[in-house]
C-alpha cells in the first residue's frame, strides 16, 4: 500500500480568510490560528500512516509563505489547487496524482478526529479491489475520498457545502457501476457547536491555549 498518494487540501490560515465561520465565535486572529494547527495535525496524520508519500495542496497558492512554511517543516511537496469549485479542484488533484501513482486519497483539515489508521483502512480497501473508499462526514459531505480511478461525474454539478453531498457521491459512483467502501463516519470543524465539540474531546491538548487567549474588553 505504499504507493497510495495522501493529498492534504488546505487553505491558508490566514486572518479574515480562514475558517469565517467560527469567526463570530474567535475572532478572526484565533480562526486561523485553529486552521494552521488543523493543517499541522492533517500532515502529521497524514505522514503517520506511513502508506505512500503526501502533499499539500495549497489555496491559494503553493507560494502563500503560511503553507510554503507548514510544507518545508514537514518535509513534503506542496502544489497549488486550481481554480473552480472544491469539485474542479479535486478532480484536478484526482488527475494529477492517479498519472503518477497507482491510488489516491484525498483529505482535508476540517477533521481532526481522522486517524492514521482511517488512512491505512482506506488504502487496504483499495489495494482489496475497491473502486473508491470515503468516510462520510456526519453533517452529510465527506471527509475523505479514495480513488483508483477518476471520474468527472463523481466532482461535477455537485452541491459542495450541503448535506447532500454524499448521498449525491453514492449516486454516481452507482451509476458507474464502481465498487466502493464506506468507512465509519466522521465529524469535522465548520461551526461554532463544532469547535466545543472539538474543545470537549481533548483531541487538541490545551486548544484554548493554543489558538491564543482572546482579548478582554
Amino acid at each position: 500500500m505504499t504507493d497510495t498518494r495522501i493529498i492534504v487540501f488546505a487553505r491558508a490560515p490566514e486572518p479574515g480568510a480562514a475558517k469565517t465561520r467560527l469567526i463570530p465565535l474567535l475572532g478572526a486572529e484565533r480562526a486561523a490560528a485553529l486552521q494552521r494547527i488543523l493543517i499541522d495535525r492533517a500532515i502529521s496524520t497524514a505522514l503517520a500512516a506511513g502508506i505512500g508519500p503526501v502533499e499539500l495542496w495549497c489555496a491559494p497558492s503553493a507560494l502563500h509563505p503560511l503553507l510554503t512554511g507548514l510544507a518545508e517543516y514537514h518535509g513534503i511537496g506542496a502544489a497549488s489547487q486550481c481554480d473552480g469549485d472544491l469539485g474542479a479542484r479535486m478532480l484536478h488533484a484526482a488527475v494529477t496524482a492517479l498519472a503518477a501513482t497507482a491510488r489516491v486519497i484525498i483529505i482535508g483539515t476540517d477533521c481532526p478526529a481522522l486517524t492514521a489508521g482511517d488512512l491505512q483502512r482506506a488504502a487496504a480497501a483499495l489495494a482489496a479491489g475497491n473502486d473508491a473508499v470515503l468516510v462520510p462526514a456526519e453533517d452529510g459531505g465527506y471527509v475523505l475520498i479514495g480513488l483508483k480511478w477518476w471520474d468527472a461525474r463523481l466532482f461535477t454539478d455537485i452541491a459542495w457545502g450541503t448535506k447532500q453531498v454524499m448521498a449525491a457521491t453514492r449516486e454516481r459512483l452507482a451509476a458507474l457501476d464502481w465498487r466502493w467502501h464506506e468507512l465509519p463516519p466522521a465529524w469535522d470543524i465548520d461551526r461554532p457547536a463544532d469547535f466545543e465539540r472539538l474543545a470537549a474531546s481533548g483531541l487538541i491538548p490545551d486548544l484554548e491555549q493554543a489558538i491564543g487567549t482572546p482579548r478582554t474588553a
